[in-house]
């Protein structure tokens, strides 16, 4: 099963880091994503792109989590020569993880 099945996500930039929101469409979905999607596997999954550390940040009052991950966006916006410098198409990437 691929993430986008149970979620949907937004992404963020700011210099070298990116954060990637992970919200399931259901509440009942959250403590089963809070075990299945944990950093170390966001890591792995996004380890061509994501160079630095993935930090998850765990909001239980409105069933969603933020992920903070740094090294990133190639040396961030203006000092990138990459297609998507922003790193929005990274949410896209998130949801192709398999769980």
């Amino acid at each position: 099963m691929k993430l986008y099945e149970v979620a949907h996500s937004r992404a963020g930039d700011k210099g070298d880091t990116v954060n990637l929101s992970l919200i399931p469409f259901n509440e009942e979905d959250y403590e089963w994503l809070k075990e299945t999607v944990t950093p170390d596997k966001v890591k792995e999954h996004l380890k061509d792109i994501v160079k630095g550390e993935v930090t998850r940040y765990e909001l239980p009052n409105i069933y969603s989590f933020n992920f903070v991950c740094t090294q990133s966006l190639l040396g961030g916006v203006t000092t990138s020569l990459a297609v998507d410098t922003h790193g929005k198409s990274l949410s896209s990437a998130l949801l192709e993880m398999d769980i």
